[in-house]
């Protein structure tokens, strides 16, 4: 909860410092990769960084955060904490990793906000500092403790890979030891982590796309700007072994009788297709309506498992809206077309 002496002063200030925050953060990442480069390092994205994707992502967070305890006080924004935390989980981010953040966010903040920043200023948002990111240390070591080993990144050998649509391949992987394997949940995605051209490894977070339980399947689609998926889909091979995380992702499919909507468009179908085939094992007697959208039904990287789970499913139904040339087509889609 915000203290009652910086509740009026983040109130005050936060017009300012969220409309200075989109350079502030860049400030931040420059100062804090130089300080330490380890953590481009199979942590950071290097493309994200490139885009400024990371820049925003951390921006909108600090600036949503601020303004959700000046606006609801003795509350949190749980749901936002918690994507946060999952995600956070699956990097491996560690508790003294949030003071070294601190140490350079806030050199970035009082050099940016040097003609008007006071130590009451800076002593209340560094108040909002560590009340986020003591809430999300607190749910990240929640997160930690409930997996069935204390690995960040465990090996895992690739079983099968084979194409799934126009410009994607699915992934099908097997422990390459004898970690104890954590059980996912349906929608729930892992992050994998591959040595690139010029030797840095970098992660990126997959959906898995198949069973739920301790097996690992994921789908991608090659982004040819992108670093790691031309690996993975040029370079990595039956029989080799990569890196990944336990699993996490808090938006999965809770227990219910009640009616199931999938909505999904191109790629982002992985974790519908998870959650879909996860009714369809259960034999669930739920209603269940899927939407999908693609560019063509042949690019549609995942058809072929979600037209068959469907079927499988006495109250499923799955419509599917393609682009083609002559305009958008919709169809309803029990089998393959």
């Amino acid at each position: 909860m915000l203290s009652d002496k910086s509740r009026p002063v983040i109130e005050a200030t936060l017009p300012l410092v969220g409309s200075r925050i989109g350079s502030i953060t860049p400030n931040f990442y420059g100062r804090l990769f130089a300080a330490h480069p380890e953590l481009m390092d199979g942590l950071f994205s290097r493309s994200n960084q490139r885009s400024g994707n990371q820049q925003q992502a951390l921006a909108g967070s600090i600036a949503a955060f601020a303004t959700h305890l000046v606006n609801n006080p003795g509350t949190l924004p749980e749901t936002v904490l918690s994507r946060i935390a999952h995600r956070h989980a699956s990097l491996g981010i560690t508790e003294p990793q949030y003071q070294v953040v601190y140490e350079h966010l806030f050199a970035a903040i009082a050099e940016d906000l040097a003609e008007v920043i006071t130590p009451e200023i800076a002593e209340a948002w560094t108040e909002v500092y560590w009340l986020m990111a003591d809430a999300l240390i607190k749910l990240e070591k929640g997160l930690y403790a409930a997996q069935a080993n204390d690995k960040m990144w465990t090996p895992w050998r690739v079983a099968a890979k084979a194409p799934a649509g126009t410009g994607s391949m699915t992934f099908t992987l097997e422990p390459a030891d004898d970690t104890p394997v954590t059980p996912a949940l349906a929608g729930q995605y892992i992050s994998v982590k591959v040595a690139v051209a010029d030797g840095l490894r970098q992660v990126r977070q997959y959906s898995l796309s198949g069973d739920a339980g301790t097996s690992r399947t994921f789908t991608t689609k090659l982004d040819d700007g992108g670093e790691v998926s031309p690996v993975l889909h040029n370079t990595v091979q039956v029989g080799d072994v990569v890196d990944i995380s336990n699993p996490y992702g808090e938006i999965t499919l809770k227990e219910s009788d009640g009616p199931v909507v999938l909505a999904s468009a191109g790629i982002g179908c992985t974790p519908t297709a998870s959650i879909l085939r996860s009714l369809a094992e259960s034999g669930s007697d739920r209603q269940v309506l899927v939407l999908h959208a693609e560019s063509t039904l042949d690019s549609w990287a995942l058809r072929s498992q979600m037209t068959d789970d469907v079927e499988r499913l006495d109250g499923a139904e799955l419509q599917a809206l393609a682009g083609e040339a002559g305009g958008w087509r919709q169809g309803r889609l029990h089998v393959p077309a």
